[in-house]
């Protein structure tokens, strides 16, 4: 009992900070670029991970890693963060928040779909219909109050925003296939993201000369609680609860609770049309995920 009471308390601590992280985007765009928000982001996190990694006594593994796991690794810090975010972040640049987010949430979707030819899976009927629920719930979250007129949407946001999820589904699927300790995996993945990120800006001369409190601020939160020791608590939550499901449902109240965030801290009006979608991308998700019990 006392392990479930806190696979509650840091499934509950995960969710109330990524609930936080959108509105927290938005601050850091307003402060600085993308590519600055990210590469600040990005190393942050790889030191989270590896504090987190010293404190484990799992630091030996880093030296342990073979040329074949570093390559994996590059090839996942390419994905994320470097093109998932980058993508993630034009689209919050362009949307408000409360509509950014949950159009992202439709990963769980096309990770079955992806499934066909990266993994070779069949894609049951179910599925469609659950695309079909969760792309209802796009389209009434894009309208952004107006479902019967949603010319004001901006179109290349919104594809932005739904197409991040492909990025994270892809990523899901090489991840979970790779075997290695979780920290340290995630800890490659952002220092190569990280290089990636700063030669990037290289390249592109995307350096600012002034980099401001409340944008570093803001990006280091962003590398700490969306990045890096807030999967930490996830997992965490995961290991100690009796089943897994316990738990993994409560995600889905962070888009809600982020309502909140987003009104109260960076004054966006919730729009009607903005929980109403959130419930059908939900039930899209939920219809896919349930399993059918047969009677006897």
């Amino acid at each position: 009992m006392e392990k479930t009471r806190q696979s509650y308390i840091y499934a509950l601590l995960a969710i109330f900070f990524w609930s936080t992280v959108p509105t927290v985007f938005k601050i850091s765009l307003s402060a600085l670029d993308i590519m600055p928000v990210l590469t600040i982001a990005s190393f942050t996190s790889a030191m989270v991970l590896l504090i987190i990694m010293a404190a484990g006594k799992k630091t030996g593994l880093i030296r342990k890693a073979t040329w074949k796991e570093l390559l994996r690794s590059a090839l996942l810090g390419l994905i994320n963060p470097f093109l998932y975010y980058i993508i993630l972040f034009k689209a919050y640049q362009l949307l408000p928040a409360q509509v950014a987010q949950p159009l992202n949430m439709i990963w769980p979707i096309i990770l079955v779909f992806l499934s066909v030819p990266i993994l070779g899976q069949k894609i049951k009927s179910k599925s469609f219909i659950a695309l079909f629920i969760s792309f209802a719930g796009v389209y009434i979250i894009s309208s952004q109050g107006r479902p019967f007129n949603p010319g004001q949407s901006d179109i290349k946001g919104i594809l932005l925003a739904t197409g991040s999820s492909i990025f994270w589904a892809v990523y899901f699927i090489l991840n979970v296939r790779d075997n290695r300790d979780e920290a340290l995996k995630l800890f490659f993945n952002f220092l190569f993201g990280t290089v990636y990120l700063i030669v990037a800006m290289i390249i592109t001369g995307d350096w600012q000369t002034e980099y401001g409190f409340k944008g570093v601020a803001s990006s280091v939160y962003i590398g700490v609680f969306e990045m890096g020791i807030t999967f930490y608590f996830w997992l965490k939550a995961l290991k100690m609860a009796p089943t897994t499901d316990m738990v993994s449902n409560l995600v889905y109240l962070a888009p809600f609770l982020s309502l909140f965030f987003v009104h109260f801290f960076i004054h966006e009006p919730v729009y009607y049309t903005t929980p109403i979608g959130l419930l059908l991308i939900i039930s899209g998700i939920y219809v896919q995920n349930r399993k059918i019990r047969t009677g006897i």
